[in-house]
């Protein structure tokens, strides 16, 4: 018998004899995939870079190719792309229990921060300090995404192509605000008509067998669904039933990670539901971006305060678990179902130089996710100037927190001349966040 601290080591046909892939117990797993879920601050390209730096280069758990290749895939399905990569990791490694515990660890903590947010915002409003330590957060998250976007970029960017395609998928997006799914189509077509090899060896790996995934279908579908129409037809509650139905359609269609889901139900909520004004909608928006964890969970804000203000306490907590529920369910529904295909894809010449392009396109997203992260959290005035089809997010220089700069620029110092790792920075940016506010008090 082997003890949690023992490691099995097997070696992988996808890389040189000399690299070996290291797969632990479960339990030593979950630690790991319990601190990512306390410290994942900052949105997706945060959490991308936070789980590249665990997974691959610390622990080894996957390879450069198996985690870009999973990321890919994830970039492709509805939903936080983030959550859903942290279930792929925790599935490549101990099946569905691991995807399960690797999911829930990284949705758990911010979920329970959220909540506790949520309930402090309909009692008492904004809390001072808090903002003050989540942006400290915040200002130490731009030296940690910095240093794994530079790590990613040398890794996906190969050659020339990649790099004119991240280009161009930056300037799609920042400028050109062109919908995510169209920017990933043309990339995948881009790198199945540029790629030349196709005298490649056949792959060794047959395509899976499809039937285990439709019965994933049904049981997945059935925990999904059950639960929802019990409250509609056998409970009676019609309006957490259309929370819950609410959320479910965000879980379809969505394409194109956290910030097009925010964008869609922003609009919805506020807009055509009514459920909240749109002021309590932004405070929402930035509690999640200041909480770990995917920035989906402003679902959990949304069901809270929505049910909270026609039942009270217990009905808003009911809300916030329906949003969960239906926001989070059908994303280890796509993965467990179409995780067991991602190996059969990267051995086809054509759909592996597909996917190629398509994580040259998600570096520049994710390019763009971190010049968005820094404008929104060093300015407090933005303005979109228009020409013509382009538009451009340009800040107000006299909105600039110069206390934002000053912790970015001490943590980078700290990570350069010191190594430090990600803990160590995260918690001298929220210590320096909590000094600034007593200063200034």
């Amino acid at each position: 018998m082997t003890n949690d601290n023992e490691l099995e080591t097997v070696a992988t046909s996808s890389q040189a004899a000399s690299k070996a892939i290291i797969r632990p117990r479960l339990s030593v797993c979950s630690l790991l995939w319990a601190k990512i879920g306390v410290l994942s601050f900052g949105g997706p390209a945060a959490h991308v870079a936070l789980m590249h730096r665990e997974f691959v280069t610390h622990q080894r758990w996957l390879s450069d190719q198996q985690f870009t290749n999973a990321l890919s895939f994830c970039m492709l399905l509805p939903g936080p792309e983030a959550m859903q990569l942290a279930t792929y990791s925790g599935w490549r490694l101990h099946g569905v229990r691991g995807g399960l515990v690797a999911g829930g660890l990284f949705v758990l903590p911010g979920a329970l921060v959220m909540l506790a947010l949520a309930i402090s915002y309909v009692h008492f409003g904004t809390v001072d300090w808090v903002a003050s330590l989540f942006l400290g957060l915040k200002a130490g998250i731009i030296t940690i995404v910095l240093q794994a976007l530079i790590r990613l970029s040398k890794r996906a960017l190969t050659s020339t192509s990649d790099l004119v395609i991240c280009i161009v998928g930056f300037a799609s997006i920042c400028f050109l605000n062109l919908p995510f799914p169209i920017i990933i189509v043309g990339a995948a077509l881009c790198g199945l008509i540029t790629n030349n090899n196709i005298n490649a060896a056949k792959s060794c790996i047959h395509f899976p067998d499809w039937r285990p995934s439709v019965t994933t279908i049904i049981q997945w579908g059935a925990l999904w669904w059950l639960p929802l129409l019990t409250i509609d037809f056998i409970i009676g509650n019609e309006k957490l039933a259309e929370i819950g139905y609410f959320f479910s359609k965000l879980a379809v269609v969505t394409f194109g990670g956290a910030y097009a889901v925010l964008a869609y139900m922003a609009q919805d909520v506020v807009g055509k539901l009514g459920w909240l004004q749109a002021s309590t909608m932004m405070d929402g928006l930035g509690l999640a971006e200041t909480t770990p964890g995917p920035l989906i969970l402003v679902t959990e804000f949304v069901g809270f305060v929505t049910a909270f203000s026609i039942g009270g306490l217990w009905y808003g907590l009911a809300g916030a678990a329906i949003a969960l529920w239906a926001t989070f369910i059908p994303c280890f529904l796509w993965i467990f179902v179409g995780a067991r295909y991602i190996e059969w894809l990267n051995q086809q010449p054509r759909l592996q130089a597909a996917l190629s392009s398509i994580m040259a396109a998600v570096v520049g997203v994710i390019a763009n996710l971190f010049v968005w992260f820094i404008l929104h959290t060093a300015f407090s005035n933005l303005a979109v100037l228009n020409f013509g089809p382009i538009s451009v997010l340009f800040p107000d220089f006299d909105s600039l927190n110069y206390i934002v700069i000053g912790i970015a620029a001490v943590c980078g110092a700290f990570a350069i001349w010191r190594k430090a790792g990600i803990f160590s920075i995260l918690a001298l940016a929220a210590s320096l966040g909590i000094a600034s506010t007593l200063i200034a008090a």
